[in-house]
């Protein structure tokens, strides 16, 4: 774009809420836009920051909460809203006062969590996107969740949890992100709903996951929907967004495992589990007699004593006789790469969005032991929609575990659901690919960015707004 011969480039904030399962999403979104030539500022909560020096493309701008940790009561979502308002906007003005022509704000997309950022976005007169860390599926769930606390579906009886729910098809009570609730959660969840003035709405997921639920959603918030992803795929490879160290040398122990045989465990990087769950897990993996990549991350179990206990502390006696060399377990571990490797026949997982995102990607089939927020949502569309994974019960057990392993790792079900995977990985690779649904949901979203900054932007109108 050009305005008076002078080349100009656009900067957009985004705005990212404190937890990794968003961070990587928002990181990926800022790189992609970065290669369609925009500045990118990623506005963030200061604790639990990004890496910044893995981004030096990007401006880093650390936003005071006055929190001094981010494990406290439920308050902390709405303190968070309250407190980070001023920083953001101080930032903004004052890039909107020194701004050169060539690279002015243009856009401020936000988490949504991240409500505020939209009020930021209102009282300066800029376009705002609000974006969903979540499938369209989850965003639908959430929606409905003070329409069915009205109606009395919630909190939920133990006597409906198998029931479907009105208007939520595939989904059953228990599968709702929300069983239970408060006044304070209700009005964080209308608040993150809410897309207020905001110009459109994006989405990490495409068109041929999510179809029906896409169309709902567009009913529903009544602005252009973007569907674009998985933005991992869509994202420079090479991009870092982890924000625990991963520790690569697992990679060169799936180079020596036989083609899909390695079941991969990993219960994301905020799930905790209490030690018996480990115990179950631990033995069921072993009765199995698969091999297996396990993630133990430090602080993952309840009440444990030290919040940096290391796996070898929380082992069954005898488990690691047991598995030998059958078995590797690390602290963290680069995900998109292991569950690409042709060793890796299966993934245990939380069912987070990335995690069943990176999986589909790569035709790997799970099985989902959910534990909180959109978990159970995504497991019920991997299990009962796309038919790609298993789900545990609510009580793991380790007969349990060593049979949904031997189901999908062994048995005719298992090739089944892998077979399904596979031919979900081509579909999705043609969605991102030129030309492809999320491409063109992208290009879509890049020029709705360049028509509103083209518009009349009187910078000093804006700031004395």
């Amino acid at each position: 774009m050009e305005q008076n011969g002078t080349q100009i480039r656009q900067r957009v904030v985004l705005v990212v809420a404190p937890f990794q399962g968003h961070i990587t999403p928002i990181l990926q979104i800022g790189s992609i836009l970065h290669a369609k030539g925009f500045s990118i500022t990623i506005a963030h909560a200061e604790f639990n920051p990004p890496h910044s020096s893995n981004h030096p493309e990007f401006v880093f701008v650390p936003l005071s909460t006055n929190l001094s940790d981010y494990d406290i009561p439920s308050t902390f979502l709405s303190t968070m809203n309250v407190n980070c308002k001023e920083p953001l906007k101080t930032y903004v003005v004052q890039t909107l006062e020194k701004q050169e022509p060539r690279d002015r704000v243009c856009c401020i997309i936000y988490d949504s969590m991240m409500y505020f950022a939209e009020a930021v976005a209102a009282d300066l007169k800029i376009p705002s996107i609000l974006y969903h860390n979540s499938s369209a599926s989850y965003v639908l769930a959430r929606h409905a969740t003070p329409r069915l606390h009205k109606q009395g579906y919630i909190p939920v009886q133990e006597s409906m949890s198998n029931e479907l729910v009105p208007e939520l098809h595939p989904l059953r009570f228990k599968d709702l992100p929300f069983r239970q609730i408060s006044e304070t959660l209700l009005k964080l969840i209308a608040n993150g709903n809410n897309v207020r003035s905001s110009a459109a709405v994006i989405c990490n997921t495409n068109d041929f996951l999510e179809h029906s639920q896409l169309s709902q959603l567009q009913e529903e918030c009544q602005v252009p929907i973007f569907s674009i992803g998985p933005l991992h795929k869509m994202a420079p490879a090479s991009l870092t967004t982890s924000l625990l160290k991963e520790d690569t040398s697992c990679l060169a122990w799936l180079d020596n495992q036989a083609p899909k045989s390695v079941i991969y465990v990993s219960l994301g990087s905020v799930a905790t589990v209490d030690k018996k769950e480990i115990t179950e897990t631990a033995w069921g993996l072993a009765n199995s007699g698969q091999p297996f990549l396990w993630i133990l991350r430090p602080g993952m179990v309840l009440n444990s004593e030290d919040a940096s206990d290391k796996w070898l502390d929380l082992l069954p006696e005898g488990f690691e006789e047991r598995v030998r060399e059958r078995g590797l377990i690390v602290e963290w571990a680069p995900q998109k790469e292991v569950l690409s490797h042709s060793a890796v026949g299966g993934f245990f997982s939380h069912a987070g969005w990335n995690s069943a995102l990176e999986s589909l990607s790569e035709g790997v089939p799970m099985i989902c032991r959910p534990c909180f927020a959109d978990h159970h949502v995504n497991a019920r569309h991997i299990t009962h929609v796309w038919k790609v994974g298993l789900e545990m019960d609510l009580v793991l057990e380790r007969e349990g575990i060593e049979r949904a392993i031997r189901r999908v790792m062994l048995e005719k079900e298992g090739e089944e659901m892998r077979q399904r995977a596979i031919d979900m990985k081509q579909k999705i690779i043609t969605c991102v690919q030129k030309g492809g649904s999320a491409d063109n949901s992208l290009n879509d979203l890049v020029e709705l960015i360049s028509s509103k900054s083209n518009a009349k932007n009187d910078t000093a109108t804006l700031i004395e707004s």
